[in-house]
C-alpha cells in the first residue's frame, strides 16, 4: 500500500485497536506470569495456536517441537511474514510487578531455576497475536497472504533453524518479505530501525579447565583449576581492548564460572561460559582463536593434566536488514508515527531471526520498539543515565504496558501493510 492509504487504514482500525487493547493487556499479563524455557513453550503454542483459529487462520502446529504458523489466504499479492519469539529465560523476576513470574522449572542439564520473561517475548507474541486478530477482522482492506509465525528456542538460537530442519520453506509459501520487531530500552511509543547491519552475530563457547583436586589445607598437591579459571577471566578481557582494533565494534562477557562444591575442597576441574558479540566475521574468527589460545596457556602455566576442552553453545548469525525494504519500512513508519519513528544505531544483541530470511533467499526487516516508561526514559537520557536503566535480560526489566502495547502493535500493522495490497 502507498503510505497514505496506510495511515488511512490505520485510523479506520484505531477504534477497533482501542477496543482490543484490554483483550490484549490480559493476554500479555497471563504469559508474563506463566513463562517457558526455550523449546518449552507448550503452553504458549497452545493460546497462540486457539486465538488463531478462532479467527479463521489455517493453523500447524509442533514445528520443530512448539513452533505455530498460522496462514491466511486473501486474494491475489504479496505474501508477508510476520514473526515473534515465545520462549522466556532462566533468570528469577526481580520486577515487584503485580503480574511478576513466580515459576521455577528444569533447565536442559535438570537444574531448577527461575523462569521470567524479563527478555520481552511475551509481548512479542501478544502483539503478533493482536495483529493477526485486526488483519482477519478487517480483511476488506488489504490482499495478499498473511503468515504468523510464533517460534520457539530463540534465546538458544536453535528455534528458527529448528523450523527450517522441520521442512518450513516445503510446507508453506515463500514470503515476499519477513518482518520482526523487538521491545528494548527506548522510549515507549517510539519506533527505531536502521538499514543494513542491525544487529550482531553471537556465539557462546563452554570451557572446561582440568587440574588435580585436593585438600584445601594442602595446596601443594593440588593443580588449581579455580586459579587457572580466575587467570583466564581476567587475560580474556584483553582481547577486545589489546587484539581488536578501537573502530571495530565487539564484546565478550564472561557470563558463568564454576568450580567447587565446599570452601576446603580444590576442585578438580572448573568452567567458564562466555558469549562473544561481533559485526565482522575476520574479528569473530581472530577473538575465538584468541579464547583458544589464552585459556590453552593458562593451563599450561598451572602444569595442567590436560588442554581445556571447548564446546559451543550457541551461535547467530548476523541481522543485516535488506537496504530497499528498509526504506520502504521506513517511509511507512514516519507516515504512521512522524518523529516518534528514526533511524537507530547497531545493537550489539543477537538474534536468529534472520535464519528465515537466509534460509528463503529473500529479504528481510528487523526494528526496535522502545518500551521504557517517556518520562524515566527522558529524564535519564537528559542526565546521561540511560545505562542505569533495566534492559533486557536484567531480572528488573520491565516495559511499561501504555503506549509501548500499542505502539507495538501499530508498527507491525503498518510494516505489513506496506507490503500487502
Amino acid at each position: 500500500m502507498e503510505t497514505t492509504q496506510i495511515k488511512a487504514f490505520n485510523n479506520k482500525i484505531d477504534e477497533s485497536i482501542e477496543k482490543l487493547l484490554p483483550e490484549l493487556e490480559d493476554i500479555y499479563k497471563d504469559i508474563h506470569r506463566n513463562p517457558e524455557l526455550s523449546m518449552q513453550e507448550f503452553r504458549t503454542a497452545k493460546i497462540a495456536t486457539d486465538y488463531l483459529t478462532k479467527y479463521q487462520y489455517e493453523v500447524s502446529t509442533q514445528i520443530g517441537t512448539t513452533g505455530v504458523v498460522g496462514l491466511m489466504k486473501n486474494g491475489e499479492g504479496p505474501t508477508v511474514m510476520l514473526r515473534a519469539d515465545m520462549d522466556a529465560l532462566p533468570i528469577t523476576e526481580a520486577t515487584g510487578l503485580p503480574y511478576a513470574s513466580t515459576k521455577v522449572s528444569k533447565n536442559e542439564d535438570g537444574i531448577e531455576v527461575g523462569v521470567s520473561h524479563v527478555c520481552g517475548h511475551d509481548i512479542h507474541v501478544t502483539w503478533l497475536m493482536g495483529a493477526a486478530r485486526l488483519f482477519s477482522e478487517h480483511k476488506d482492506q488489504w490482499k495478499g497472504t498473511l503468515m504468523v509465525v510464533f517460534q520457539p528456542g530463540e534465546e538458544v538460537g536453535r528455534g528458527a533453524q529448528a523450523m527450517i530442519d522441520d521442512g518450513m520453506m516445503d510446507r508453506f509459501p515463500k514470503p515476499d518479505i519477513i518482518l520482526g520487531q523487538h521491545v528494548m530500552v527506548g522510549e515507549a511509543g517510539t519506533v527505531r530501525y536502521r538499514s543494513g547491519p542491525i544487529l550482531s552475530a553471537g556465539n557462546s563457547l563452554k570451557v572446561k579447565l582440568f587440574g588435580r583436586g585436593a585438600h584445601g589445607s594442602q595446596p601443594q598437591t593440588s593443580i588449581d583449576p579455580v586459579i587457572m579459571a580466575a587467570s583466564a577471566t581476567m587475560r580474556l578481557q584483553t582481547i577486545i581492548s589489546r587484539e581488536i582494533a578501537p573502530i571495530e565494534n565487539a564484546v565478550l562477557t564472561i557470563g558463568s564460572l564454576q568450580a567447587g562444591t565446599k570452601e576446603n575442597i580444590i576442585p578438580e576441574d572448573a568452567t567458564i561460559k562466555l558469549n562473544i558479540r561481533t559485526f565482522n566475521d575476520s574479528v569473530k574468527d581472530h577473538i575465538l582463536s584468541a579464547v583458544k589460545r589464552i585459556c590453552c596457556a593458562e593451563c599450561a602455566a598451572s602444569n595442567a593434566p590436560r588442554d581445556p576442552e571447548f564446546t559451543p553453545i550457541d551461535s547467530y548469525p548476523m541481522t543485516v536488514n535488506d537496504v530497499a525494504a528498509t526504506a520502504r519500512l521506513a517511509k511507512a513508519f514516519e507516515a504512521q508515527f512522524g518523529d516518534k519513528s528514526f533511524e537507530t544505531k547497531p545493537a550489539s544483541a543477537s538474534e536468529d531471526f534472520s535464519v528465515f530470511g537466509r534460509n528463503w533467499n529473500v529479504p528481510y526487516v528487523f526494528w526496535f520498539v522502545g518500551g521504557t516508561d517517556p518520562k524515566i526514559y527522558l529524564d535519564a537520557k537528559k542526565n546521561n543515565l540511560t545505562n542505569t536503566i533495566p534492559s533486557n535480560h536484567s531480572p528488573k526489566f520491565a516495559p511499561v504496558i501504555n503506549p509501548t502495547l500499542k505502539t507495538g502493535l501499530l508498527a507491525m500493522i503498518t510494516a505489513a501493510l506496506a507490503w500487502l495490497d
